[in-house]
């Protein structure tokens, strides 16, 4: 009984350790997919159950904890963006689309994010909406590399795919980003 206690206070503190050490990054990465605060929040609490839960299974030959966190951090992220999704498709909210097509719009009042405080929130949100609406792995390379400003060798990592996997991801996702920003008007 003594052992076990011991061993959940040992193993207390060093989750501890890592939430410390990473509580940031995931909340920061999480805010970057789902663009609300509060999603955001119950995202990264989520994602650190799972990581306390699933720690023993961690093995660091196979990645770094940082990478094995980010990973975690991404699927959950787009977990809850899948599900939000299927409720749309089901009715049970309201889904605005854009012309000519049946891809959904942000609603801007629903973006709840720090960066759109900036003078020109309606460019941003922009931005915002059309990276949201790139296919998942092209999404994820661009949260990465541009948004978290992560190398490109980490985030390869971190996807589990090659650098030049993630270099034609990159380059695929640009392409759409700007074919989008010109189609539109006032860019």
């Amino acid at each position: 009984m003594l052992k076990d206690l011991f061993y959940l206070m040992a193993n207390h503190a060093h989750f501890e350790t890592i939430y410390k050490g990473h509580k940031n990054l995931v909340y920061n990465l999480c805010l970057h997919y789902v663009l609300n605060t509060a999603d955001a929040e119950d995202i990264t609490q989520d994602v650190f159950v799972k990581v306390y839960q699933k720690y023993t299974l961690y093995d660091a030959s196979q990645a770094s904890l940082k990478t094995w966190i980010y990973r975690i951090t991404i699927n959950h992220c787009l977990d809850f963006l899948k599900a939000k999704n299927a409720k749309k498709r089901r009715g049970f909210l309201s889904v605005l689309l854009l012309p000519g097509s049946n891809e959904p719009v942000i609603d801007m009042a629903t973006i709840n994010h720090p960066g759109t405080e900036t003078e020109d929130k309606a460019a941003l949100v922009q931005l915002l909406q059309i990276i949201y609406s790139l296919p998942p792995n092209q999404k994820t390379a661009v949260i990465l590399s541009k948004i978290e400003d992560r190398p490109q060798k980490e985030v390869a990592e971190i996807m589990g795919l090659g650098v030049k996997a993630v270099e034609s991801l990159l380059q695929r996702a640009k392409q759409t980003i700007q074919k989008k920003l010109t189609g539109s008007e006032g860019f």
